[in-house]
């Protein structure tokens, strides 16, 4: 009986679990430190907090939700579709929640798991879905202790801290800032934003899905398939514009200056971005332009220069007086599995191997650690569509890579065919959109680890089949290989 360890309850884990058991592997076991399901959907919890892909895309193929309530669903719905889906896989047996893993050591035939209580236990096969965007970052300000008032990161919302008739002040204009921002300014007293460098951005097209079209999802299934499709082609369309078409990116980029143009009167120059379109991450709003223009909203791009007891003092020697600091200021999306402590075949420390930055065959497999499959990877975000996409493909690829370890012994991925990979990422991202600009997509070194230069359906061929050539057999020489 092959033992498995997930390690992360989102989209990801989840996926990965369901196509495991679906393919008859039931020793399964998935744990999280958190105490209930969702990932970053379980954690982010701020207002106005939404899917920014539309939901028929940014769910399971092969678990549709008809009752989607509207085309960029809020993030209870999200949630709430995601402990849905662990029911009706199957899942929840599995589960071990409030179970944080602090590190994994390859014993020579299996992975022996480390717990932050001091339990441990042993598996066959480990794989890591732990996310990209799951350890947020605050930055480091002078002064920041002095702040008197509440001050969190978006993806640690206090929800006993009520912003009506507050001052607040918001660091960052990304992802989150650009929801939160809206669904705040008609609470709050005032709102200042402090910009570092403004967005792209383009339409949000949101449309509310009535009882009508709900029960018409349940009663013809293909209204779903369809949408799915529409939705696929859209994202192929902005994929061409980031990977480098010149058609696809005039339009893009043409779209989103109109937006600006219609929808940032008097502002326009400030959130005009001073790089290239697509070396950030490109954000979808209806609303962002419209309250950075209200009365009551400040959009500060001066740079902060410390934190006061009382509020934020910038560079230009202007003093912002907040009651409330947010911080919307990203993760550590480069930091691969930290801060778990992976060791693998003769003692290799996987923070070591990846002192440069982290890499993996298709972003799943690192040769010296045997039955390690990750998801989410290095090298597997999408810029531009669904990454739930993504976590599919990695999920039936690594099916494959279990029932040939099953069938055969421990397997690690050949140095040549991982670092051959690596070479190709790093040769397409070099003429990449995403080398132009300092971004959570690269490392301090301005190596490219978080995204896959291609087209997504590119992706979804190369796992579709694994080859076992790809991968050497590891015979464990004091311990029963997996079967």
């Amino acid at each position: 009986m092959t033992r498995i360890l997930v390690v992360g309850a989102g989209f990801g884990g989840i996926a990965a679990a369901h196509l495991l058991r679906r393919a008859g592997f039931r020793d399964l076991t998935i744990v999280d430190k958190a105490d209930g399901v969702g990932g970053v959907w379980r954690d982010n919890t701020y207002p106005g907090c939404a899917c920014d892909i539309p939901a028929p895309l940014y769910s399971y193929s092969f678990a549709p939700n008809p009752d989607w309530s509207q085309r960029f669903p809020p993030q209870p719905e999200i949630l709430g579709y995601l402990r849905r889906c662990v029911r009706d896989f199957g899942l929840e047996p599995h589960l071990r929640l409030g179970t944080e893993v602090v590190a994994a050591a390859w014993t020579g035939g299996r992975w022996r798991v480390s717990y932050q209580d001091g339990s441990g236990d042993e598996f066959d096969v480990l794989i890591p879905a732990m996310g990209q965007l799951s350890r947020p970052v605050i930055p480091v300000l002078p002064g920041a202790e002095e702040f008197a008032g509440p001050a969190m990161h978006t993806a640690r919302w206090d929800p006993g801290v009520d912003v009506t008739g507050r001052r607040v002040g918001v660091i960052g204009t990304g992802a989150s800032a650009i929801q939160l921002v809206p669904a705040i300014a008609p609470h709050a007293a005032r709102v200042t934003v402090f910009q570092r460098t403004a967005p792209w951005t383009l339409p949000k097209p949101n449309r509310r899905y009535g009882s009508w079209r709900r029960a018409l999802n349940r009663r013809v299934p293909a209204v779903m398939r369809a949408a799915r499709a529409g939705t696929w082609l859209l994202t192929v369309v902005t994929g061409k514009a980031v990977t480098g078409n010149r058609p696809a990116r005039l339009a893009v980029w043409t779209l989103s200056s109109a937006q600006r143009v219609l929808q940032a009167r008097g502002i326009r120059q400030r959130v005009t971005p001073d790089y290239a379109m697509g070396c950030k991450r490109v954000l979808f709003t209806g609303d962002w332009f419209r309250t950075l223009r209200r009365p009551d909203v400040d959009l500060v791009t001066a740079d902060i220069e410390r934190l006061t007891a009382g509020g934020v003092r910038t560079e230009d020697g202007a003093v912002h007086e907040c009651d409330v600091l947010v911080y919307g200021t990203g993760f550590a999306a480069t930091e691969f599995l930290a801060p778990v402590r992976i060791t693998g075949r003769d003692g290799r420390d996987l923070r070591e191997e990846w002192r440069g930055g982290a890499y993996a065959h298709l972003g799943i497999a690192v040769p010296g650690f045997p039955n390690m499959f990750l998801m989410y990877g290095p090298n597997t975000n999408t810029g531009n569509t669904s990454v739930v996409y993504f976590h599919e493909a990695q999920a039936r690829y690594i099916v494959q890579a279990v029932r040939m370890l099953a069938g055969r012994g421990p397997v690690e991925v050949r140095a040549e065919v991982a670092g051959a990979f690596d070479a190709e990422m790093q040769r397409r991202l070099g003429d990449s959109v995403w080398v132009g600009c300092d971004s959570w997509y690269r490392t301090g070194g301005g190596r490219v680890v978080t995204n896959w230069p291609g087209m997504a359906a590119e992706y979804a061929a190369r796992t579709a089949h694994l080859s076992e050539a790809d991968y050497t057999a590891n015979y464990p020489e004091d311990s029963t290989a997996a079967r």
